[in-house]
């Protein structure tokens, strides 16, 4: 069985990395992996069936993902994002404190998206063009929004494919998981901002 486990998740996990190149999606993968150990006899449709954590974070990312494209298709990130950059435009502050609302922004908008890249995809360039239009220096502006979306993958049960996984596990309810995570987000937010500022300075970023 150990043989067959480990045979069957190599030949996912190959299939996961070069399926582009032949025209195989992960889902695919994913299904090609698991159909092989069903007829191997290494899980059971019982077994399947018992995953219950598996389901549940198949059914909240499945319905978040799609409502999360849903609202960037219907306009709705886009014109949030162009109030922002209007806003702050009309203010005319100057490049830190745009650098800093628009990262703040970035942050709490996270809260409508179920997937990071999808975030980042969607606002990167637009948050990045904003920046760089104020005065900030280029290469911190085009450095800090990737490196800022790794900082709030907690924050929700659905912030990340991640935290999706954890809250499914079911060691804590949805509630704490606002709760902690937001606190844990905004932690991950002063760190990065504050000691980040002052070692960006040191190397010459701004």
């Amino acid at each position: 069985i150990e043989w067959l486990v480990a045979g069957t998740m190599m030949l996912t996990m190959v299939l996961w990395i070069v399926g582009d190149k032949l025209g195989i999606s992960g889902a695919t993968a994913a299904m090609v992996g698991i159909t092989l150990q069903m007829l191997t006899g290494v899980v059971t449709w019982a077994d399947l069936l018992g995953e219950k954590g598996a389901w549940d974070t198949l059914i909240w990312f499945a319905v978040l993902v799609a409502m999360s494209a849903q609202l960037k298709e219907f306009g709705l990130i886009g014109a949030l994002s162009a109030k922002v950059n209007a806003g702050l435009t009309a203010m005319n502050l100057g490049w830190p404190a745009v650098f800093i609302t628009l990262h703040v922004a970035y942050f709490l908008l996270h809260y409508l998206f179920a997937s990071q890249t999808a975030q980042l995809a969607a606002l990167g360039s637009a948050f990045l063009a904003t920046m760089i239009g104020a005065g900030t220096p280029p290469i911190l502006a085009a450095l800090t929004i990737p490196f800022h979306t790794n900082l709030f993958g907690g924050m929700t049960h659905y912030a990340s494919g991640q935290s999706a996984v954890f809250y499914g596990s079911g060691y804590y309810d949805m509630g704490t998981t606002f709760k902690v995570g937001g606190i844990v987000g905004v932690t991950n937010l002063l760190i990065w901002g504050i000691v980040g500022g002052i070692w960006w300075k040191i190397i010459g970023l701004y």
